[in-house]
């Protein structure tokens, strides 16, 4: 909703200054009855003229917000509701990491702040494509995005895979940097990725390379950036899917062990380049293998606790398989009860802060 601003402030700043509950009350509930339409807008708040001042606001939330006011029962708990909205339409409070504006924080309905993900589809709009086997939903770089970086500071993905995090950057407005080792992969990701528009014009641009040890200084000294603000880290969930014959494919390790000391080698050339008191999110799955089950997400938790990380969270993210389990689900509930196993359904964020 778009609406008058310098209007609707001297309306509340009036109703503030009365001393009388009841009217306060009268003067939320006509104000409301203002927003509804050009035809109930006696006070000028939807007259938006082009040399006027105008505010983007949530309708829900500013609904949400004079109907709190209407149903407090002090003068004292009405004027501070008040004065808070006024907050909300007239200032910004942020914190160092993202541009929340926490004055309004109820109208970010779409950020998730829960630890348990239920997502129902992909999104597929703009260039997203569900065509390779190993990329993540687009939800989960949006929301790291949204709630780790500000307009304008840099993302970096060690395992961009078909660009995912990448199209996000364009379309928050974020500078993004993304490896991927197969070179096949990473031309259709630079395709994907231009098919985005740069409506923010930031930098994209995806390396071909292996995260473990390609030289990320010069990366970032030729794009003007000391540091990123923000990683992002999609690995193969060990050999699950083979993605490549390459053999510095952390999906081609011969063992678990092999496969956490070559994530680890990513991790110590990546992080360096990470700014202090910042993000790292790690996007990762547990495998089945031989009767067992090997929980890959907490053994790279572990890796990443060696170094100076604190542990901000664990997501639970639902997941319903890969392309090969999607027409199998009776098989596979007849596999669970033959061996013992409960099916995946669930995979794992792992956020952690850098310390130092």
């Amino acid at each position: 909703m778009i609406i008058n601003q310098p209007k609707i402030i001297e309306s509340l700043k009036k109703l503030s200054a009365q001393n009388e509950l009841n009217e306060i009350k009268t003067g939320i509930k006509e104000l409301k009855n203002n927003l509804k339409g050009f035809k109930t807008d006696k006070l000028g708040l939807l007259n938006i003229v082009s040399n006027g001042q105008t505010i983007n606001v949530n309708s829900k939330y500013l609904e949400d917000e004079l109907n709190q006011i209407i149903n407090t029962e002090t003068l004292e708990r009405t004027k501070y509701y008040i004065n808070r909205l006024l907050k909300g339409l007239t200032g910004k409070k942020t914190n160092k990491i993202n541009d929340i504006n926490l004055y309004r924080w109820k109208e970010y309905t779409n950020i998730i702040t829960d630890s348990l993900w239920i997502l129902d589809k992909r999104d597929t709009s703009g260039a997203h494509l569900g065509w390779y086997w190993g990329n993540f939903i687009p939800q989960i770089p949006h929301q790291l995005i949204m709630r780790y970086t500000k307009k304008g500071e840099w993302v970096m993905d060690t395992f961009v895979g078909s660009g995912t995090t990448l199209i996000e950057c364009k379309r928050l407005g974020r500078n993004g940097i993304g490896i991927e080792l197969n070179p096949q992969v990473a031309r259709k990701a630079k395709e994907l990725i231009r098919e985005e528009k740069n409506i923010y014009d930031v930098t994209t641009e995806v390396i071909t390379a292996d995260s473990r040890c390609v030289y990320l200084k010069e990366i970032l000294n030729r794009q003007g950036a000391k540091k990123v603000q923000l990683m992002i880290m999609h690995p193969p969930y060990h050999d699950i899917i083979k993605f490549s014959r390459n053999p510095n494919d952390l999906s081609n390790a011969k063992t678990t062990e092999e496969f956490i000391k070559m994530f680890s080698d990513v991790i110590n050339n990546a992080i360096p380049h990470l700014d202090k008191g910042r993000y790292l999110g790690i996007v990762i799955g547990d495998k089945y293998s031989r009767g067992e089950w090997i929980p890959l997400g907490f053994y790279v938790m572990n890796e990443v606790l060696k170094r100076d990380f604190s542990l901000k969270s664990i997501i639970v993210k639902n997941f319903e398989g890969t392309r090969g389990k999607r027409n199998q689900k009776e098989l596979w509930k007849y596999r669970a009860l033959v061996g013992g196993f409960y099916i995946f359904k669930h995979e794992y964020i792992l956020l952690f802060k850098k310390k130092k």
